[in-house]
C-alpha cells in the first residue's frame, strides 16, 4: 500500500477556519525535500517512507541522514536506510587512484589476455580521461582514434560469491571490458557517474581464486573522455527494527514525519526557513531539525534520539577523504566536516556535488546532548548499545568520506508528557561562485568578517521565532493558493516553493549587490541562464522582486561591461559555480532578449515604477531594436524549449518578440516617454494583426487555433504560453478571444498526465502548462488544465525532485529535475497581485 503525503496544515487551526480553507488535499511528492538551501546543499529522501532508502543529494547521490531512536534500551531507525557499502575487490577511481598500464596505441593481438606482456606498456594513475577526476589525461583528438587500453591485476581470494559481484563502471564513450581474456561486457554511449552492473555469466566463469587482470578499452570519437572501472561486492550491514510511520505532511517551508516506536509517539520536522521577506534569513545555509516526543500511555519512558550526518555532505564522490572538527560558540556545541584538499571552486558542471567548504552539525548545550564524529557505523552501534556516543578518542585522520560521520544524541531521559529538542544542520561553502574572475561570498558573509560558529548562534537564537513564523506563512501560501487556483493548485505551489529556490545561490556582488544565481540542474549545469530566470520569475515577482533583479543583473552587467558585445541578451553567464561569460553553445537571441524585456516590464508593473528598468535603458533599447529587426518572424533557432530542437516561424516565440517590443513601451510610459511609448506600442499592435493571420491554422474550415509556426500547410499546435504577459500587464496587445479559441483547442488534445507542449510529440513542460492554463478565463478551464499536472506530479514513477519536463502519456521524468523553472507555478497567484 503506498503512503501518501498529506498535504495539509497542522498547528494553527484557527486560520484555516478563518480563510474557509480545507487541509485534506493528499499529494504523494515524487521526492520529499528534507535540507534546501542551494545547488550544493540540498538533501532530499525519494521514498514515501523515510526508512525505504538513503538521503540522496538531489542529483541522486546518497547523501546520508541517519535517524535511531531508542526507547527503553531498544533501538528504532525512523531516517534512512542503512546504504550499501561497496566492499572492492578492485577498487575505483570514486574510492582511490590506482596504478595501471596503458597505452593510446592499437596493441598486438592478445593484449587482453592475463599472459599478455604489457612492461612496454606505460604506467599510470586511474582513472583516465579529461574530467577533474582523472589522474591521467586522455584526451579525445583525431590523432588518438583508437582510444585507451589499459591493464589491472588484482587477486580474487575466492571468499565472495561470483553471482553477487558488481562490475563498478564509468565510462565516456564506448566501453569493452575482458576479465583473464574473455569479454565480459561491451556497453556503448557514455554516463557520467559511477554505475554498478551485474557481473555476467562470463565474468563469474572467468574470474579465478588468485591472480586476475582485467582489460578495458575505450574509444572516445566525441565529446569529452572518461574511463573508469573496478570490481566491488555489495555489502548491507545489520539493519534496525524501523519505527511505523504513521504521516508525512509537507508544507511550503518544513517537511514532517510522525512516527510511532515502542510506547513513545513521535515527530521529525526538517525546516528550511526560506523566508522571502527576511532575505538575511533565506540567504543562512541553516536548517532546523526538531524531535517532538510523547509518551503513548502517560507512564515514563526512557527515550534518546540519535541523528548523524554522513561525510559525503562535503564531497563530490564517496571516496574522497575528509577532516573533522569540534567546536562551540554560545549555547551551542558544533561538529565539521569538509575535505582535506579544499579545492575552492574548482569543480563545475551539472552532475556534480560540491567538495569545498564544510557542513556543520549542531546541538544546543544542554543536559542530555552529546554531539560527535568518527566512524560512522562506530557512532551507530555505541548508540544502539549504550544510548550514547564513544567516548572521545584520538582526533580521526583524513578519512574516505563514506566511512566518516557526523552525530548528535538527544537524552529525553524519562518521557512522560511532550518533550522537544532540535539540532542544527548546516553549510560553509566560504566563497560560492566565481564571478569574471572574481571570487564571490555568500550573502550572510558579505563582509567576510562573521564566522559559521557566529551565524549559527544567530540561527539558534532565532529558532522559536522562525519556526512560528514559518508555520504562519506555509498555512497563508497554501491558503492564497487555493484561493487562486484550487486544491490541485495549492499542492503543487507547496511543493514547488522550496525546490525553486534551493535550485539558486544569494551571494554578495561586486559591489555589494545582491546577485541571486540559478544553476540548470540536470540540463546542462549553466548558472544565470536567462530562460531558466523567466519560467521561475513568477515566484519572485510574488514574493521579493530584489530576488528577480538579482537573477537578471549578471546578464545587464555582462553587456554593460564590454564583455558581451551582440546586439541580443546572452544565454548565460557560465557553468555553476563560474559565472565567466557564455559557455551554452549557442544563442537564443530572440528568446533572451524577449524574456529579458518582459520581466523587466512585469518588475515594473509589480512595483508601480519602472525605476530598475531606467538603470538599464540603453540595453534594453538595444535589445528592443533586435526584436523589432528580427523578432516578428524569428529564423531558424533555439528557443527555451530547447530539447525540441531548431524551428523556423516560431508562432509562440513571436508572441514573445511582440510582447517584448510592448512591454518596453508600456515601461517608456511610465518613464514619461510618450513619444517612445506609443511608437513601440504601436509596433507591437500591428505585428500582432500580422501575427493573426500567420498563424491561423488552415487546414480546417473551423479554424480553430494557431498553429506551431507561421503558414503551416500541416496541421499543428502549440501552447502559446507567452501570451500571458499580455493579461498579467494588461497590455491588450492581442484579442482576448485568441487566447480562449486556444484554451478551448487545448482541452481537446489533453493526455492523462497533461497538454503536451505542442503536436510534435506527447512530451510537456508542467510550468507551461500552468502558464497556460492562467490564460483560462474560468476556474473551470484553468483546473482542467492543472488536475493532470497534480495527477503526474502524484503518480510519476520517477522518483526524484519534481521534474519539470515529462511525458504526459505515462508521466515518467524525460528529464530535468530539481530546477528552478518550477516557480513558475506560482503565475496565476501572480496574476492576483498583477490584475486589479
Amino acid at each position: 500500500m503506498r503512503l501518501h503525503a498529506s498535504f495539509r496544515f497542522s498547528g494553527i487551526l484557527f486560520l484555516s477556519l478563518v480563510l474557509g480553507v480545507s487541509y485534506a488535499q493528499k499529494l504523494r511528492p515524487p521526492a520529499y525535500p528534507l535540507i534546501t538551501h542551494d545547488p550544493y546543499f540540498s538533501l532530499w529522501s525519494n521514498t514515501d517512507k523515510l526508512t525505504d532508502s538513503p538521503t540522496r543529494h538531489w542529483t541522486g547521490k546518497a547523501q546520508s541522514l541517519e535517524g535511531i531512536i531508542r526507547v527503553d534500551g531498544k533501538a528504532y531507525q525512523f531516517l534512512g536506510a542503512v546504504p550499501t557499502t561497496y566492499e572492492p575487490i578492485l577498487p575505483t577511481g570514486e574510492v582511490k587512484s590506482y596504478m595501471a598500464r596503458y597505452t593510446m596505441d592499437k596493441p598486438a593481438n592478445g593484449w587482453e589476455k592475463s599472459d599478455f606482456d604489457d612492461s612496454k606498456w606505460q604506467s599510470g594513475p586511474g582513472p583516465f580521461g579529461d574530467t577533474p577526476d582523472a589522474k591521467t589525461k586522455w584526451v579525445n583528438s583525431e590523432t588518438m582514434k583508437d582510444g585507451i587500453y589499459f591493464r589491472r591485476e588484482f587477486t580474487y581470494d575466492g571468499k565472495a560469491d561470483p553471482s553477487k559481484l558488481l562490475l563498478a563502471l564509468n565510462h565516456d564513450d564506448d566501453v569493452v571490458i575482458y576479465l583473464n581474456g574473455t569479454e565480459i561486457l561491451d556497453k556503448k554511449g557514455y554516463i557520467h557517474e559511477h554505475i554498478y552492473l551485474p557481473l555476467s555469466a562470463a565474468g563469474q566463469k572467468a574470474l579465478q581464486t588468485g591472480k586476475n587482470v582485467l582489460a578495458v578499452h575505450c574509444v572516445s570519437p566525441r565529446g569529452g573522455s572518461f574511463i573508469d572501472v573496478g570490481l566491488v561486492n555489495p555489502v548491507t550491514l545489520s539493519s534496525v527494527t524501523p519505527a511505523e510511520q504513521t504521516d508525512v505532511t509537507v508544507s511550503a517551508t518544513q517537511t514532517k514525519y510522525t512516527f510511532t516506536a515502542g510506547a513513545v509517539n513521535f515527530s521529525v520536522n526538517f525546516l528550511s526557513p526560506l523566508l522571502l521577506d527576511e532575505l538575511n534569513v533565506a540567504a543562512r545555509p541553516i536548517s532546523y531539525v526538531t524531535f517532538d516526543v510523547r509518551s503513548q500511555d502517560g507512564k515514563p519512558h526512557a527515550v534518546q534520539v540519535f541523528f548523524s550526518e554522513s561525510g559525503t555532505v562535503a564531497t563530490n564522490t564517496i571516496g574522497q577523504e575528509v577532516v573533522t572538527k569540534v567546536a562551540q560558540t554560545g549555547s551551542l556545541t558544533y561538529q565539521v566536516v569538509g575535505t582535506e584538499a579544499q579545492q575552492l571552486l574548482g569543480r563545475k558542471g551539472d552532475n556534480v556535488r560540491i567538495d569545498w567548504g564544510y557542513a556543520y552539525l549542531a546541538a544546543p548545550q544542554q543536559t542530555g546532548n552529546q554531539t560527535g564524529s568518527g566512524l560512522s557505523n562506530a557512532l551507530k552501534q555505541s548508540f544502539i548499545s549504550k544510548g550514547q556516543l564513544p567516548a572521545s578518542g584520538a582526533k580521526l585522520p583524513a578519512r574516505a568520506a563514506v566511512d566518516v560521520a557526523l552525530a548528535a544524541v538527544l537524552d529525553f531521559s524519562n518521557v512522560t508528557g511532550p518533550a522537544s529538542r532540535h539540532i542544527l544542520l548546516g553549510y560553509d561553502d566560504l566563497y560560492s561562485v566565481q564571478y569574471f574572475k572574481q571570487n564571490l561570498r555568500p550573502w550572510w558573509n558579505k563582509t567576510g568578517k562573521i564566522s559559521m560558529g557566529e551565524l549559527l548562534q544567530t540561527a539558534e537564537t532565532d529558532y522559536s521565532r522562525l519556526r512560528q513564523k514559518c508555520t504562519t506563512f506555509d498555512a497563508k501560501l497554501r491558503a492564497d493558493a487555493q484561493k487562486a487556483g484550487g486544491k490541485e493548485y495549492a499542492d503543487l505551489c507547496v511543493l514547488a516553493y522550496r525546490q525553486s529556490i534551493a535550485a539558486h545561490k544569494i551571494v554578495a556582488g561586486p559591489k555589494g549587490e545582491i546577485l541571486f544565481f540559478s544553476k540548470e540542474n540536470f540540463s546542462n549545469g549553466s548558472i544565470g541562464t536567462v530562460d531558466i530566470t523567466y519560467p521561475s520569475a513568477p515566484l519572485y515577482l510574488l514574493y521579493n522582486t530584489t530576488l528577480l533583479k538579482g537573477m537578471m543583473e549578471p546578464i545587464f552587467q555582462y553587456s554593460e561591461s564590454g564583455r558581451w558585445t551582440k546586439p541580443f541578451a546572452a544565454h548565460d553567464v557560465g557553468t555553476y559555480p563560474l559565472a565567466n561569460g557564455q559557455t551554452y553553445g549557442e544563442d537564443m537571441p530572440v528568446e533572451e532578449s524577449g524574456n529579458m524585456l518582459l520581466l523587466a516590464g512585469a518588475i515594473a508593473k509589480a512595483e508601480g515604477n519602472a525605476n530598475y528598468a531606467k538603470q538599464h535603458w540603453k540595453t534594453l533599447t538595444t535589445w528592443v531594436n533586435y526584436l523589432k529587426k528580427d523578432g516578428f518572424d524569428p529564423a531558424n533557432q533555439l528557443c527555451t524549449d530547447d530539447f525540441a530542437g531548431h524551428i523556423a516561424r516560431n508562432a509562440n516565440l513571436s508572441v514573445k518578440a511582440i510582447l517584448g517590443i510592448a512591454a518596453y513601451g508600456q515601461m517608456a510610459a511610465m518613464l514619461g516617454d510618450k513619444a517612445t511609448a506609443e511608437s513601440n506600442l504601436k509596433t507591437a499592435r500591428e505585428m500582432a494583426a500580422k501575427w493573426q493571420q500567420l498563424a491561423l491554422d488552415k487546414t480546417a474550415s473551423a479554424k480553430t487555433h494557431y498553429d506551431l509556426t507561421f503558414e503551416n500547410s500541416a496541421d499543428t499546435w502549440s501552447q502559446k504560453y507567452n501570451l500571458v504577459w499580455d493579461k498579467l500587464l494588461n497590455m491588450n496587445i492581442f484579442p482576448k478571444d485568441i487566447t480562449q479559441k486556444e484554451i478551448a483547442y487545448y482541452l481537446t488534445k489533453q493526455e492523462p498526465y497533461g497538454l503536451p507542449l505542442d503536436s510534435r510529440k506527447t512530451y510537456t513542460k508542467s510550468d507551461w502548462i500552468m502558464w497556460t492554463a492562467t490564460l483560462a478565463q474560468s476556474p473551470k478551464d484553468f483546473q482542467a488544465l492543472v488536475k493532470p499536472v497534480w495527477k503526474y506530479a502524484n503518480e510519476t514513477p520517477s522518483r526524484v525532485p519534481l521534474s519539470d519536463w515529462h511525458e504526459t502519456t505515462d508521466a515518467k521524468q524525460v528529464g530535468f529535475q530539481a530546477r528552478s523553472v518550477v516557480g513558475g507555478y506560482f503565475i496565476k497567484m501572480l496574476e492576483g497581485k498583477l490584475v486589479k
